[in-house]
Order: structure tokens, then sequence, then C-alpha cells
């Protein structure tokens, strides 16, 4: 027994002794005050062997504590696998929804990711993928049918063979508490522990030239110390390179989140990640030092694995390791790093060759071959940072069409101490582009800086720009540090796409007509923006329901340079002909070539520039509403929900009220105030808050809808009467659109006037019903439906109403703006019931 605690002992100071090893060389960096951020993130992961893969469903999923610690504390090769792109969530920085808010999530994504150095791996793939944030969930079933469960396990699988993982960690648990998407990724993780190994599983995979990979150990999340196999501690130590904690610099990549409104300060505090090991190659401890017990941590216990005839490995991995540590010792120096990342580049050449001839076996070979081929691309890496080489590519004309030309710089000035040997600069450009320009190999000096020009050309059917590809220009950069070549890409400073000669945007996007009162004309703006670099002359036309008919502002359109936009208006006339759903198409027509794409530009600081294409088109739909005679109604806007814009377009009288107006205006002229979504985030409107209850006490009609328990709005002071949002928010909310909907009393006003309101139009709901249910409200509030998700207890309060003086309060958490905004003609008509009771409740 004591024999075999002191072999534990011994094996676990061996284990530690690399950690030990680059934390002494930071250290001393440190007291010597040298900091070098960039270098040191690179070069941290020469240490170890070990790999970790994150799994999650959504953007801001990923442990980002965990992850920093990892990533930028043990240098682990660190991966985060996120299944969507969090296309169904809300948008909390613009008013983008659906694919353009997925487009913004994946550009936060990748940049939270740079930040712990962390390599991300999506699941989907395109727009609008079959793993696509439908909304939330509540199962794990429901999930998986929505995604496809063949489609989502087999790209799980196939990330996983391809990354081969050693310690495999969801983000969630699958529990009732939980969100479906999050038990779903659960589910597939722990089951993909198994099958990633088994041939028999995706054996097209196989085919491929992928091989089976056997995941060493699986983590789950754990509650406390107590239940964890292993907890790591986060937030107490300070990096003495990053000058923070773990958890601040994961915080630090939550902030990038910012659609989601991510990100917290926190202090220099004990702060733990508790784990337990569920699923184990080798036989699971009741506690573990670390997460490394019984994995090989670096090169040299990879070596002590192999038998004695297989010593020449051995040897050479052991040689190696020590060029490795060698690199990591030379840190900060980047002119030592770079000569040392050179020479190890050297012996990962030779022991590949070496153990592609040994006889050992063919799992180990193509496990030690991975990790080799693993740490060149992570030694090239070192290079490029320690090369201090300044690489400016500048692509004159970065938003192109099809058949243009434009020139593309250049500029390399080599900024560190070692010369650079047999520098060659080129373009990687899409298959069918052609590019001009001489390429030459040249050698580069300290201080020494050199200029390339290229011409390139994009192919007459040049792909459209995809915000989910890689950059279609890239600058190849390679040279030699004795005699070892390395070479990477370097991205344009702006986005280059390919876009249309000419874009199409429809005004409005949707058209909704009242069968009650089908206009005699409806006007469609088309904005076109001209992309072409230089002059154009477009001609406009647009496609509508057979019987229309059309008249157009301008026949043709003529731009004198790129970037400008003209608008168009037709003139429709649905001749009193309504189909139920029906669509208008744009497009132009530019040299005989036909476009008819919507090009969405999506620009925010904190991500690169991103261009959105879809159809031109707008969606019509048709339905009976009664608009009362007279109704006069105030939309005071959050910045989250276009509500008022769309009741303004199907013939409403709204009017959008600024605070000075709620502070000082008349608010008696209008039947019904109407608060948008989350309202109460608007900078001032709290403050205001008398004012609404004072219009409310005069015999005004106040219509609030949901907020979240983070939106200023506070419960027991800002309705008339107290009320409770529900928390945690999943217990609270119906996610099931075509959830059945008891109305309790189906005579009030509210469900007879000015709509006599029926089942239909609880139908063709999207994404959900509500959410953010109140859970307590004071005695004076009349309830007025229920609802349920399958084998859930009724929620009664989606719609609450008090008498407030002599007006009304009326408080509802359904979620109007996705069913208004989705042309659900149940959503108009019941939501014109809400706001026009004033004018009915006698």
């Amino acid at each position: 027994m004591l024999r075999r605690k002191l072999l534990l002992t011994l094996m676990a100071v061996i284990l530690l002794l690399p950690l030990v090893f680059t934390e002494s060389v930071k250290t001393m960096a440190v007291k010597n005050g040298n900091h070098d951020v960039d270098l040191w993130k690179v070069v941290t992961p020469l240490t170890t062997t070990t790999s970790f893969l994150n799994t999650g469903a959504h953007p801001d999923d990923e442990r980002s504590h965990l992850l920093a610690y990892l990533s930028l504390g043990k240098g682990v090769r660190t991966g985060s696998l996120i299944a969507n792109r969090g296309e169904g969530g809300q948008n909390e920085i613009g008013s983008e929804l659906g694919n353009g808010l997925g487009i913004i999530r994946s550009e936060e994504l990748i940049e939270a990711s740079d930040v712990t150095n962390v390599d991300l791996i999506m699941l989907s793939e395109d727009i609008s993928d079959p793993i696509y944030d439908f909304g939330f969930s509540k199962s794990t079933e429901e999930t998986l049918h929505e995604w496809g469960e063949e489609i989502a396990y087999e790209r799980l699988i196939r990330k996983i063979r391809e990354y081969r993982p050693e310690i495999v960690f969801p983000s969630f648990l699958d529990v009732d508490s939980q969100h479906g998407h999050h038990r779903a990724i659960n589910v597939l993780t722990e089951r993909a522990f198994e099958d990633a190994a088994d041939p028999t599983v995706f054996p097209e995979h196989l085919e491929e030239g992928l091989t089976p990979w056997q995941i060493k150990k699986l983590y789950f999340p754990a509650q406390s110390n107590s239940n964890a196999t292993v907890s790591i501690e986060v937030g107490n130590e300070i990096d003495d390179v990053y000058g923070k904690t773990y958890a601040q610099l994961g915080e630090d990549s939550r902030y990038l989140h910012k659609s989601q409104g991510m990100g917290r300060e926190v202090p220099v505090a004990p702060l733990y990640v508790h784990l337990d090991l569920v699923k184990s190659v080798h036989p699971i401890p009741d506690k573990e030092e670390t997460i490394f017990d019984s994995l090989d941590f670096n090169f040299t216990e990879a070596a002590e694995r192999l038998e004695r005839s297989d010593n020449q490995i051995k040897g050479a991995l052991k040689n190696v390791q020590s060029a490795l540590d060698a690199v990591v010792k030379s840190y900060p120096s980047r002119e030592e790093v770079l000569v040392n990342a050179h020479g190890a580049i050297g012996e990962v050449k030779k022991a590949i060759v070496k153990v592609e001839k040994g006889k050992i076996s063919k799992e180990l070979k193509e496990d030690i071959l991975f990790k080799l081929n693993v740490k060149q691309k992570q030694l090239v890496e070192v290079s490029k940072i320690a090369s201090s080489l300044n690489i400016d590519v500048t692509v004159d004309n970065s938003t192109l069409v099809r058949g243009a030309t434009t020139p593309v710089e250049l500029n390399v000035t080599n900024d560190g101490e070692v010369t650079l040997n047999n520098v060659e600069l080129s373009l990687l450009i899409p298959e069918g582009w052609t590019v001009r320009g001489e390429v030459e190999k040249i050698t580069l000096k300290p201080n020494e800086s050199v200029t390339k020009t290229f011409e390139v050309t994009v192919n007459d059917d040049g792909k459209f720009y995809h915000p989910y590809e890689d950059a279609i220009i890239l600058a190849n950069v390679q040279y030699e540090v004795k005699k070892e070549s390395a070479s990477f890409t370097v991205e344009p400073k702006n986005t280059v796409a390919v876009l249309p000669d000419v874009a199409v945007a429809l005004n409005p996007v949707q058209i909704a007509i009242n069968q009650n009162d089908i206009p005699e004309e409806i006007e469609v703006e088309m904005t076109l923006t001209n992309y072409v670099d230089g002059p154009s002359v477009a001609t406009p036309l647009l496609e509508v329901p057979s019987g229309w008919e059309v008249s157009v502002s301008k026949d043709s359109v003529h731009f004198e340079e790129q970037g400008q936009t003209k608008t168009v208006t037709f003139t429709v006339n649905p001749n009193n002909i309504a189909p139920e759903t029906f669509e208008v198409l744009g497009k132009v027509l530019v040299d005989n070539k036909e476009f008819s794409t919507t090009v969405q530009l999506i620009d925010y600081d904190h991500i690169r520039t991103q261009y959105y294409l879809y159809n031109a088109k707008s969606a019509g739909i048709s339905f009976e509403l009664s608009i009362p005679e007279g109704l006069k109604v105030g939309y005071i806007e959050s910045g989250f929900d276009q509500i008022a814009d769309y009741l303004i377009n199907i013939g409403m009288d709204i009017t959008k009220l600024s605070n000075e107006e709620i502070e000082s205006g008349d608010l008696a002229q209008y039947d019904s105030i109407v608060l948008g979504i989350r309202a109460y985030r608007r900078d001032g409107l709290p403050q205001l808050n008398s004012r609404l209850l004072d219009y409310v006490n005069n015999g005004g009609h106040l219509v609030v809808q949901y907020h979240t328990p983070n939106d200023s709005y506070h419960g027991e002071n800002h309705p008339p009467y107290p009320l409770t949002i529900g928390t945690p928010s999943i217990r609270w909310r119906v996610t099931d659109q075509n959830a059945q909907v008891e109305i309790k009393d189906p005579e009030h006003p509210l469900f007879n006037h000015p709509n006599s309101l029926n089942e239909s139009d609880w139908e063709n709901w999207v994404q959900e019903r509500a959410l953010y249910f109140p859970s307590e409200w004071d005695e004076r509030y009349e309830t007025f439906i229920s609802m349920a998700d399958p084998g859930e207890e009724p929620f009664e309060s989606g719609i609450l109403m008090a008498e407030y003086g002599e007006g009304t309060y009326l408080y509802t958490n359904l979620v109007w703006y996705r069913q208004i905004q989705g042309q659900v003609a149940g959503g108009y008509r019941i939501f014109t019931n809400l706001i026009s009771y004033p004018l009915f409740k006698d």
C-alpha cells in the first residue's frame, strides 16, 4: 500500500513538472519587466500535447472562464464546438433578427474565441441551416426533431474525429431546468464518447480519410466540490503575463457577445469550475489532482509508453519535446524564439518520418502523427508572431462585382532582428479568378520593407459573398529561417465581397392587406444600390400577383459611381384582389443581366463588416381586420420591435412618442399608449413612469409588453399594483407556438371588439407563445387566458389588466412582435383588440 501511494505521488509530481517549467519561464520574464502577450499566447501551447473540447448549443454557451484557464493558462489545445448561430434570440444592439442576428452572433463568437485563443468549431454551416436556433425549447426530443437528429449527430461525430480531443466537456446538463438545445448537445456529446471511436458509426467518414477517435475523458458540469471529481480555481490568481485572472479573461471574451448583453465585472476572488468525470477509458477515481490525470501531457510522456523496440521513435519524440522546451525557454526574446521555433520544425519533420516508418500500432501511429502535425502548425504560429513581420493587405476596391478587377497591395516590413530568407509573397483567390503580378523570392533583412502589387479579376460567374465562408482574398507569406520554411495567410483590412451589380431592397418588406378595406393603391419603394465601380444603368422591375397592376416612377435609373443609392416608387393596384398569402418580387436589369438580391450591410464596431444577401421580396398576407374609426395610439419604441411600423402600414393611426413628448406632451389625446418590448431599457423612460401612471389615472389605457427581470422594469413600483416577473425564465414561458389557449371569459370585450376572435386567431403562430410570465400579481389584476406547454401546469398571467383611477393598465407577455412581424393574422387581430379596449369597455 505504501509503495502504491509513493508511486501515485511520484506520478503526480512528474505530471506537474511541465506546468512548473512553464510557470518558471513566465515568472522569470515578468520579473525582468518583459511582457509579450502575443508571443506568450502562441508559445504556451508548445508545452503540452493534451486537447480539450467544450460543446454547447449557442454563441455564448462556451465556458469562458475554464477555456481561458486551459488555453491561456496551461497551453492546452482547446476547442469550442457550438451547434447553431443564435438566430432565434433577441438583439440588444440593433434590429437584426433571424439570419441577420445569426451573422452578428457568429462574428461575436469569432472575436470572443480569439480573446481566449480557442479553436472555434461550428455545426451550423449555412444560412438557414437545419441546425437552426428555432427559439426556446424545453426538450431534447423537440430540438433534435427540429434540427434533424441524424444531421446534427453526423456533424458532431465528424468534428470530433477531425479535432480528436482527449477531454470533452458539454457546458450544460440534460436536466429539465435547461434549454432543450443545451440538453440535446449534452445527450449527443455523451453518446459520442463511444460512437466517435466506432468505425461502423458513419463509416463514410473513413472513406473520406478520417479515422475513428476515442475520447479519453468525458466530464459534466458539477454543482459543487462535493460532487466533483476535480475543481479548478479560476478567479483568485492573476496571470503574470495577462495581468488578469482567468475568470476576468473569460469575461473579456464574453463582453464581445454584445448582441446578448453579456460580460460582467468579476473581482479577484476564489472562483471554482467544478467538473464531474462521467466516462473514461481508465477507471474513474473519486478525486483527481488535475483533469490531465491518466493522460500524456507531452511527447516525453508519450515516448515512455512505447516499447523498447521503438527506441528510434522514442528518441525522436524526446528530441521534439526538447526542441519545443527550448522555444518556450527562449521567451520573451522574439529573436531566440524564432530561431528555435524553426529548429523545432525540423525536429518535428524528422519525427514524422520516423513515426511513419515505425512498426507501432495503427491507432498509436495515427495519434502521434496527428499531434506532431498539430505541433508543426503551432510552431508556424509561433514563427508568425516571433518574426515580427508587419503585413498590410490592402484591396483597392473591397466591394466587387462579377468581372471586376482590383489592385491588391501587400506591404511587408521586417520589424524583427532576424533576416528572413526566400521570402515569397503571393495571393490565394477562388478558383476561376485570375491574378496578375510577379511572385519572386527575396531576402528581407531587419527593418527592410517590400511592397508587391497584384491585379485580381473576378470571373464572370463568381460566387456571391457568403458570411460563413473564408475570406475570398488572402495574402500568403512564406519564408525560411535555418533552412526551415514557414507560411501563413493574412486577411485584408476590410471585408472583401462579391456583390450583385445593383442590389435591390423593397420597402415594406412585408405587406399586410386588410380585406375589410383593400386599398386602391399600395406603394412599394425599391432602393437600388450600385456596386459597379463606375457608372451603370438599371431597369427596375416588380413582379406582383396575377390581376394586379403596376406602374413605376422611373423606367431606368442612372448611377454615376459605386455605392450610390437611388429609390424608385412602384404604385401597385390590387384591383380588389387580395390572396391570403402572396409575394412581391423585386429585380433589376443591368447590361441584360438580371439581379434580384438584397444586400444587408451589418456594420458594428466590435465585429468585422458583414453582408447578408437574400432574395429581394416583400411577403404578403391578407386577412379581415376591424380597426375602430378614430382610434389614436401612441407607441413608445424600445428599439427591439417594429410593431409600430407594421400597424401603421396596415392603416392604424400610430404616433411614435419621444421622451420629451411623454414628459410634456398631451397624452390625453391618445386612446391607448403602447410600450414596446423591454421599453424600460430606454434611457430616461423609467424616470417618466409617473407620467404614464397619471395618463392611466386620468382615463388612458396603457398596454405594456413583456420585460425581463433585468430591464429596469420594477414590478413593485412601475405598474399601479405590484407584479413579479417569474424567474428562472425557463420556468415561466410557453415555447410551443401551437399550445392550446383557453379563454376564461369569451364574452369579454377584449375578445369581441373590434374583432370577433376565434380559435383560428391562435393558429400558425411562430416560434413561441409567451415568455417571462408574471409569477405573482396583485389581486386587482384580472386574468383572461390560460396556456401551457405539453405536460405542464398552465399559466394565467399572459394578459393582466387592472383598473387604475379612470383608466386601465394592461400587461402582456405574449410575443406579439414575433407574430405581427411574422405576418400572423391572429397576432394583428388580437393585438388590435388589446389596444382598442377603451373604445369598447363600456
